[in-house]
């Protein structure tokens, strides 16, 4: 892969978020990692047209805007709407999943505890996503 994939990650809980960084680093893709803490802070991120992420991996339990705000905003937008959005949560509720597959989601993957388990479900969002033709510049 010639092109580095940009991900936004949506994430509050900092020990998350330092977990997908190590998990990041031991992969041997071609990856550029934005943060935001919330949805309000990923939606000022969003404002720069010219540095739009190839996939957001957003959290669903967040303060101020909560992940399935966070989508509607994204997916009621023109431009945004076309940014393939995989929730990465712990919520295993239906209804959570259900209304995130309404609103148009690409993903769901439920964080499991053991780490081994988060760096197989991370490894297989990201290498999908690294080599999926939407994506192609």
């Amino acid at each position: 892969m010639t092109n580095s994939l940009k991900v936004l990650l949506i994430e509050d809980d900092m020990i998350e978020v330092m977990k997908f960084n190590r998990t990041v680093s031991k992969l041997q893709l071609n990856l550029s990692i934005i943060e935001a803490k919330n949805g309000e802070e990923a939606l000022e991120v969003l404002e720069h047209k010219d540095r739009l992420p190839d996939v957001i991996l957003l959290d669903l339990n967040m303060p101020k805007i909560n992940g399935i705000e966070f989508l509607s905003i994204l997916k009621n937008n023109d431009t945004l709407r076309y940014i393939p959005t995989v929730v990465l949560t712990t919520s295993s509720n239906q209804k959570d999943l259900l209304e995130c597959y309404k609103i148009g989601i690409a993903g769901y993957v439920i964080k499991p505890l053991k780490y081994e388990d988060y760096v197989e479900k991370i490894t297989r969002v990201l290498e999908y996503w690294s080599i999926n033709e939407l994506i192609k510049g």
